[in-house]
């Protein structure tokens, strides 16, 4: 009895376990469901449901047929086996007893146990096709690119589109054969199990015919896979070619050929010997299919490889090469980047510098690390809330083209204390961060701290941006759900020692609406106090993927996100930018960016609203067929790159990660001659620069120049090159981001018999000054951490502008201060407080009137000129300060004392002079 109700209590036990699991899984697609059909992306949704669940429903579905039909057919000898089991004696086999299985090979058991077996067998068989949903509309959807293979003649869209699902197809049929062979072979073994015969498998008529049958199916499988293995030749390295060679075309692709052929026949022979019962045949097709795929597969394409190309390689690969040449630049769009010249050596004057203001007011002096570090001790405001990331954009700001840097003030809820971190205060009150913080890239106050053009909460501002919704729900930091519209007001800011509180007026999220959603809820987010909560009525509204990462990804799983977004202020509003790409590993004669795949393309901007939620995907690529193969399987989903408001538009960026890409695989693949590109003679590498006292490679960076041979200012993508093992520059590689020329890339290069200091010349050149080192080396005694900062080329005329800030922190202090620029030109290096007096150095005086590098007097304040009395006093006091702080060992303070000093006097000079 007690035997009995532990069994039941372990049956009903299980069932409960199975019913929550089928529940969770039931309300996580049911919110899924309500989630897309809140951002209206419900027709997405269904698309991927039923594609993914209807491709495993099919694959189980066939599966299991297969199995249970080949599993029938050992029915017959198994029922047999069964029946004629007894004690039994023959010459030279053992006697032995009948075996205790013979009793339970009943035919009703025995499909109970074929039907569960392959039941089961076809559930976990579909899970092997999950995620593939993807491969099967993209074969539905082609797209064609227009340029063909030159060894297969067929439209690289056959190979991105149609061959990735003939090998799934391919795939799938092998593992099932072999996996329905291991069970009939399962099957016939227990039939000898029966028979009290422990001896060979194949010793019973029926199982030499079903398997040799399944021997035939497979062989002839393999035939198409030989075929399929030609095609993968087109993307994968041989000897010195991405792509088929000079070896792999005349000797790889003859030998799949032929091993097809003999793959067929070996078949064939599987299928004739069921008639002609002579088993040998088996055997011998079989090895001789071994033997050639050792031979043609192997050992004939090496004897070609050594004694025919090695050779004379260069020759041999050189058609080949230009192949992997031409469609390599064609993937990752190299073929459009405009190549032109930079002369070398040119100096500039002092007019140019001035004729370039806008260049020179957009240079950038902070780093976005020390920068935000300073502004989480400036404008974090409070614990819980998190600058995540300095993002660089550029604004008009008062009519005037200013690049900045700015961070979004999110709230993080980790920070919270742990008194704070309930379950009301988590998904009810601190629900979203506010506002955002915005600095020009090259201003700073006299105590070496960025000015604000945005600041403070709520927000402040002298300019005239605007933020009429400051609120961020959805950001980097968000990674869990809250609810809106409860009983309970929300936390919107502090103010001094209270707090201001409002309610949400958005329509974002999904609405609960009534109990039933509610259990939903409460299931799919596992959390059983939503049940509970007196505060969350049918008004309440769920947020949640309010990570913009997550949230982009649920609904396009299918696009590679950059790893950069970025807030931007629109009209009042703020939104994040995120770039996403589509990638394959199945381009021709393509080499890999990351190993596996050779083909990129930043074919999609998306915008998420970051109070509402709202996801946009625009197409800023139309000659990428990918992403039109996207948007035919989800028709409605990617818009136009025209319908984007054109305020928005302004804030497009050319993304790091894709441009780093590019310029990796153009300092290889700008050499286009073959004999060149093979000897790799002219190899590139990405400039390096001292960080932190190590040597690394450069960042891409932004900045605003007029580009040579333009009349405007543009916001670009630079990155300089440098000859492979060598330190002077070669060239620089640029992106456009605005515009029409949006997308327009450039490669300068410099003469190549002429020297250009490169980034770690310049580098050493610094280390090497002797006032700078000096400089340096006190503050490092003094207990300061000297940073220094990014060094940046800029391009102005014909001539190239090195800039570096440095930045001093204090042991205790978690806020650099920019204390030095380092503006480096010709022969010449100089290091001053700003970078207005630092090219007053270089180039002479007169140049400071104008720059913003100093903070400027707020609008709207009073300003009262000094006379020549109070100028000449405030020299005497400069002049005492700098001796005290000389005298104390504040070398800093005495290096600011005296650039106020130095202008104190110039100004006194020219009240003089009135």
């Amino acid at each position: 009895m007690q035997h009995n109700f532990r069994r039941v209590f372990n049956i009903a036990l299980a069932l409960v376990v199975v019913l929550v699991i089928v529940a969770i899984s039931a309300s996580r697609l049911y919110t899924d469901w309500l989630w897309f059909q809140s951002l209206t992306y419900q027709s997405v949704f269904m698309t991927i449901v039923v594609s993914d669940i209807g491709l495993r429903i099919v694959v189980g579905v066939v599966f299991f047929l297969i199995l249970f039909i080949n599993l029938f057919f050992t029915l017959g000898p198994l029922l047999k086996a069964a029946q004629n089991a007894a004690v039994f004696k023959e010459e030279n086999v053992l006697t032995i007893q009948s075996s205790p299985w013979s009793q339970f090979l009943t035919k009703r058991i025995l499909l109970i146990v074929f039907f569960a077996l392959s039941l089961i067998m076809a559930f976990l068989f579909s899970l092997s096709v999950v995620g593939d949903w993807v491969t099967l509309q993209k074969f539905l959807h082609p797209t064609s690119f227009g340029n063909v293979d030159p060894v297969f003649q067929k439209d690289i869209g056959f190979y991105i589109f149609k061959v990735p699902f003939y090998e799934f197809l391919y795939d799938l049929a092998s593992w099932a054969i072999i996996i329905v062979a291991f069970w009939v072979s399962m099957a016939y073994l227990l039939v000898n199990i029966t028979q009290g015969k422990v001896g060979n498998l194949l010793s019973s008529i029926s199982a030499r015919y079903h398997l040799s049958f399944l021997a035939a199916l497979f062989f002839g499988l393999k035939a198409l896979g030989y075929q399929l293995d030609q095609y993968a030749l087109l993307y994968t390295l041989n000897g010195a070619v991405w792509g088929p060679g000079y070896t792999a075309t005349h000797a790889t692709i003859v030998a799949y050929k032929v091993l097809m052929v003999i793959a067929l026949l070996c078949a064939l022979a599987i299928m004739v010997n069921l008639f002609l019962r002579r088993f040998r045949l088996v055997v011998y097709s079989i090895v001789v299919l071994v033997l050639a795929s050792v031979f043609l597969g192997g050992i004939f394409p090496s004897l070609m490889q050594k004694f025919v190309v090695q050779p004379n390689e260069i020759v041999r690969e050189s058609p080949y090469l230009e192949r992997n040449i031409q469609y390599t630049r064609m993937a990752y769009n190299l073929d459009t980047v405009v190549k032109k010249d930079f002369p070398a050596g040119r100096i500039l004057t002092a007019d140019e510098i001035k004729s370039n203001k806008d260049t020179i007011d957009n240079i950038r002096l902070w780093d976005w690390a020390p920068l935000m570090q300073t502004y989480a001790q400036l404008q974090e405001m409070r614990l819980y809330y998190e600058f995540h990331d300095i993002d660089i954009d550029r604004y008009v700001v008062d009519g005037k083209y200013r690049q900045v840097m700015l961070g979004a003030r999110e709230l993080n809820q980790e920070r919270l204390s742990s008194q704070a971190k309930t379950w009301i205060n988590q998904r009810l009150i601190y629900t979203h961060g506010y506002g955002i913080a915005m600095s020009p890239v090259n201003s700073l106050s006299g105590e070496g701290l960025p000015t604000f053009f945005l600041k403070d909460i709520p927000p402040v501002t002298h300019t005239d941006l605007k933020v009429d919704r400051p609120e961020l729900y959805y950001g980097e930091v968000a990674d869990n759900y809250v609810i809106v519209n409860t009983a309970t007001q929300e936390f919107n800011y502090p103010k001094g020692d209270e707090n201001e509180y409002s309610t949400y007026e958005g329509e974002s999220g999904v609405g609960i609406a009534n109990f039933w959603r509610r259990c939903m809820f409460a299931f799919s987010l596992g959390d059983y106090k939503l049940l509970l909560s007196n505060e969350v009525d049918n008004d309440s509204r769920v947020l949640y993927y309010r990570n913009i990462k997550q949230r982009v990804a649920k609904v396009a799983p299918f696009l590679k996100l950059d790893n950069d977004p970025y807030i931007v202020l629109s009209e009042g509003k703020l939104y994040w930018m995120l770039d996403a790409y589509t990638i394959t590993d199945r381009f021709p004669y393509s080499e890999p960016f990351d190993k596996v795949n050779n083909y990129i393309r930043n074919s999609v901007k998306i915008v998420v609203d970051a109070y509402s939620g709202k996801v946009d995907f625009y197409i800023s690529d139309q000659n990428d067929p990918i992403v039109m193969t996207y948007s035919k399987i989800f028709p409605g989903m990617f818009k136009p790159l025209e319908d984007m408001s054109e305020d928005l538009r302004r804030h497009i960026r050319y993304p790091v990660d894709y441009f780093m890409i590019q310029a990796n695989m153009y300092a290889v693949y700008h050499m286009e001659e073959p004999q060149v590109f093979y000897n790799r003679e002219d190899k590139w590498n990405v400039a390096t620069e001292i960080t932190n006292q190590e040597e690394k490679t450069m960042e891409p960076y932004y900045t605003i120049i007029e580009l040579p041979g333009k009349d405007e200012p543009e916001f670009v993508l630079i990155l300089p090159f440098t000859p492979q093992n060598k330190k002077n520059m070669i060239a620089w590689f640029a992106a456009n981001s605005d515009g029409e020329d949006y997308g327009k890339i450039l490669a300068y290069s410099f003469p190549k018999q002429e020297l250009v200091y490169g980034p770690t010349q310049v580098e050493a050149r610094i280390t090497q000054d002797a006032v700078i080192s000096q400089q340096i080396s006190l503050w490092d005694q003094r207990g300061s951490n000297v940073i220094r900062g990014n060094l940046l080329a800029i391009p102005i005329n014909d001539a190239l502008l090195y800039v570096e800030p440095l930045y001093l922190q204090a042991e205790q202090s978690k806020m650099p201060e920019l204390r030095r620029v380092i503006v480096a030109h010709g022969d010449i290096v100089v290091m001053e407080p700003t970078l207005e007096l630092a090219l007053d150095r270089v180039f002479g005086s007169g140049l400071s009137a104008g720059t913003p590098d100093v903070l400027q007097p707020e609008p709207g304040t009073l300003q009262i000129e000094p006379n020549v009395a109070e100028l000449a006093k405030k020299a005497d006091q400069l002049y005492e300060e700098a001796q005290n702080k000389l005298k104390a060992g504040d070398w800093t303070g005495y290096g600011d004392a005296l650039s106020r000093l130095k202008q104190t006097l110039s100004e006194l000079v020219d009240k003089s002079e009135i």
